[in-house]
C-alpha cells in the first residue's frame, strides 16, 4: 500500500530516512534498500541534509523505487528557485515519484560549501502551496500543465522547541502548513516522551498524522552535541549516562530507540526513524520495538 493509503487508512506507519552518499557509487543504496523491503512503510531520502552536497534526492528515490521501496522525496528550498523546484516536482512525477517532505533547509554556511550562495526564494509554507496548485493542474504562475501530478505533500515539526514562544510559533507554522496542503507531519527527534505527549495534546484538534522522530543514539558525545547544537532536541541526562556507561554502544543506542518506539506508539500515528548513517541497523531497531 501506498504512504497516503496506510494514513487514510490509520494505520500505525514506519517510515526511515536515507542519505544519498557522496558521489556515483549507488552500491550501499541497493544494500539499504534490500535490508528495509517489507520492513518499512516508506524511505525518505535527504536533499543535501546539512547543506552537505550528495547525490541528489531525486535520482535516489527513482533508484529505492525501482527496488521496491516507497520513496519520500525531500525538497528543500535553500538550493533553487521557484523554476527549479517546480520543474524537479514534476520531474520527480514522470519517475513516478509521489510522496514530498518540504523543508525550508539549512543554511549553506553550515555544510561543506559554505561559500555557496542560498536561494530560499521560497519556503516550505509557499511550496506547499505551489506542490497544490501542480496537483489542480497549473504552475505557480496561473499556468495550465499539460499533464498534472498526484503528489502525496508532507512537512516538518519540533515538538520540542525550547521556549513558550517558540512552541508557539510551531503550531502558527503547522496550522499554516496544513492550510496549504500538508497531508502529515515528520517530528525533530524525540527523547522526552512526556514533553511530545504535552505536543499531542496540543495539536490533537489538527486532525493529522503525526509521526514521531527517532535518532538511534550512537555514544554520549553524539547526544550532548545535540543538545548543544540541534535546535528542539533535548537528550536526558539519564540516556546520556545510559550511553556513556554502557559496554555495546550500538546495541544500547538500538535498545534506547525500541523503547522510545514503544512508549511513543500509543500518541502518534507512526515514527520516522533518523538513523543518521546506521541505516542497517533499522531492522534491529525495529525487531527490538516489536514492529
Amino acid at each position: 500500500m501506498s504512504l497516503k493509503s496506510l494514513l487514510e487508512a490509520g494505520k500505525f506507519v514506519v517510515t526511515a530516512e536515507v542519505g544519498p552518499l557522496k558521489g556515483t557509487d549507488t552500491t550501499e543504496v541497493e544494500e539499504v534498500a534490500e535490508l528495509l523491503r517489507g520492513k518499512v512503510d516508506a524511505v525518505n531520502v535527504t536533499d543535501q541534509q546539512s547543506s552537505v552536497m550528495r547525490l541528489g534526492s531525486m535520482a535516489t528515490c527513482h533508484l529505492l523505487k525501482e527496488e521496491g521501496l516507497e520513496p519520500v522525496f525531500q525538497v528543500t528550498c535553500r538550493d533553487r528557485n521557484r523554476l527549479a523546484l517546480q520543474s524537479d516536482l514534476l520531474s520527480a512525477c514522470v519517475l513516478g515519484i509521489e510522496n514530498v517532505l518540504a523543508i525550508t533547509g539549512d543554511l549553506p554556511s553550515l555544510g561543506d560549501h559554505p561559500q555557496a550562495k542560498p536561494v530560499y526564494d521560497l519556503d516550505s509554507v509557499q511550496l506547499l502551496w505551489v506542490i497544490g496548485r501542480l496537483n489542480e493542474g497549473y504552475d505557480m504562475a496561473g499556468n495550465e500543465l499539460q499533464g498534472k501530478p498526484h503528489f502525496f505533500p508532507g512537512a516538518v515539526v519540533n515538538p520540542g522547541a525550547d521556549t513558550e514562544a517558540a512552541f508557539e510559533l510551531q503550531l502558527i507554522k503547522m496550522e499554516k502548513k496544513i492550510k496549504v496542503g500538508a497531508r502529515f507531519f515528520q517530528t525533530q527527534a524525540i527523547f522526552d516522551v512526556n514533553a511530545f505527549t504535552k505536543f499531542m495534546k496540543r495539536v490533537e484538534g489538527f486532525n493529522i498524522p503525526i509521526l514521531a522522530g527517532i535518532i538511534p543514539l550512537k555514544s554520549a558525545g553524539m547526544a550532548r552535541f545535540m543538545n548543544k547544537n540541534v535546535a528542539g532536541i533535548s537528550v536526558p541526562e539519564e540516556l546520556i549516562n545510559k550511553m556513556a556507561a554502557a559496554e555495546d554502544k550500538a546495541m544500547t543506542g538500538i535498545e534506547i530507540a525500541a523503547n522510545l518506539i514503544k512508549e511513543l506508539k500509543s500518541l502518534c500515528q507512526g515514527v520516522h526513524i533518523m538513523p543518521i548513517g546506521w541505516e542497517k541497523k533499522v531492522p534491529a531497531i525495529l525487531d527490538a520495538a516489536g514492529l
